[in-house]
């Protein structure tokens, strides 16, 4: 299996959307497009666990194909960094399922594998994990209600970038909060491979508002589309500039 590069929207909330479409179809449109989504719901430290948010947190991850966390803010730095490698392992270990089955058989999988040889695949795929190059969107919700757990979430964004300076393969990173100021979405970090520039950008994220959910996660699909459709074309420039 090749290196490739994972995708990942990390979206960061603490309760339900109420504005704009279904998030969860919008995250099964996101994982169409080979883009993960993750998803942490936060907690107050006094509060008992809200059921309806949490079954939106768990339905938004199961359409994009990633993984879910209801955390106390106190727990959060430590929640993110863990959310995002079992997210990239994931991915990776389902890839690797699509390449066995097309090598052993449909009928078969990891689990049909000996030990042995299960456990081998599996020390390729940690070593993907470290190695494939990553890109995250982090999605802030600002809504008014996330107003003392923004400390918090600034200090696990730090802690998630020394995490991922401290990979093997290339990583880039922007952050975007929702609502924003004048629209559903704001981008309060362009794709950076440079996390020094975090702390630089945490005057942004500044509460208030409703939580508009279902339309931050399409902003977030199309910023990846839109990236990627300009490294297209600066890829077509170089080649065109080299036939001279």
């Amino acid at each position: 299996m090749r290196k490739g590069t994972l995708r990942q929207i990390l979206l960061i909330t603490d309760g339900c959307s109420n504005k704009g479409e279904d998030p969860a179809s919008v995250a099964a449109l996101c994982y169409e497009q080979g883009i993960t989504v993750n998803v942490i719901g936060i907690l107050d430290d006094n509060q008992s666990e809200d059921v309806e948010g949490l079954q939106e947190v768990e339905a938004i991850a199961r359409s994009g194909g990633g993984v879910s966390q209801i955390v106390y803010s106190k727990d959060l730095a430590q929640t993110v960094q863990m959310v995002t490698r079992q997210a990239m392992t994931q991915t990776i270990q389902g890839f690797v399922h699509q390449e066995l089955k097309e090598i052993l058989g449909r009928d078969q999988g990891l689990e049909d594998i000996e030990p042995e040889k299960r456990g081998e695949i599996m020390e390729v795929v940690e070593d993907l994990g470290e190695k494939s190059d990553l890109e995250v969107l982090v999605l802030v919700d600002t809504s008014a209600s996330m107003h003392d757990k923004l400390p918090t979430v600034k200090d696990s964004l730090i802690d998630l970038s020394i995490s991922l300076t401290s990979r093997i393969g290339d990583n880039r990173f922007s952050i975007y909060r929702f609502p924003g100021k004048r629209n559903d979405t704001e981008k309060v970090l362009d794709w950076s491979p440079d996390f020094s520039e975090i702390q630089s950008v945490f005057p942004k994220l500044t509460s208030g508002g409703i939580t508009p959910t279902g339309p931050a996660l399409r902003e977030a699909m199309y910023q990846f589309s839109k990236k990627n459709l300009l490294r297209s074309f600066y890829h077509e420039t170089e080649s065109d500039e080299s036939s001279f």
